[in-house]
């Protein structure tokens, strides 16, 4: 079944008169114990080289890894086995400053944000929904226009078994012949 999308160009939203309530309660339940995928932008990937000073083929083989999802190649971190992201480490985010937008981003994903109903059962797995800091919503629609300007990398079929290296260098400089 395709994930449901909030259509900023639809009628106005749930929240478009009042914000929504959101306040991290630092569960750690976004980043922990249950599969997913964090999807990276080239922005993303490139605040993560510069922060993190390790070759591109280790970094790639370290941290990274190409997921199918219906039929498109997408770029995500890894998990460990256990499911906790790859930056998990001693009970907090070892990239909180540089990581990617999916993870500033959260709860104002046009998933979560689709109807009053998404919103409210998104709750039973985040306890910061509804509680905390009102945000407004021209806050939430600047998180999902980010979302949209910034997208995720699309890696081509062709593409996705090449080297670490050379397939972080190609989507680096935006080589990719689409």
């Amino acid at each position: 079944m395709a994930e449901m999308m909030y259509n900023p160009d639809s009628e106005p939203s749930f929240y478009s008169s009042t914000g929504l309530p959101f306040e991290c309660q630092r569960c750690s339940g976004c980043c922990r114990h249950s599969p997913g995928y964090v999807f990276l932008s080239a922005l993303d990937l490139a605040d993560l080289l510069e922060n993190i000073k390790l070759p591109l083929a280790d970094f790639f083989t370290r941290y990274l890894r190409i997921v199918t999802i219906s039929g498109f190649h997408r770029l995500s971190l890894k998990e460990k086995p256990n499911y906790d992201c790859i930056f998990w480490s001693d009970g907090k985010c070892g990239i909180y400053d540089f990581r990617p937008l999916q993870c500033k981003s959260f709860p104002f994903w046009s998933s979560v944000l689709y109807s009053r109903e998404s919103w409210e059962s998104a709750q039973s797995w985040c306890p910061g929904i509804n509680k905390g800091r009102l945000h407004n919503p021209e806050e939430i629609e600047q998180w999902l226009s980010l979302r949209i300007d910034e997208q995720i990398i699309e890696v081509s079929p062709r593409d996705k078994d090449l080297p670490g290296e050379t397939l972080l260098k190609k989507y680096l400089t935006n080589e990719t012949g689409t």
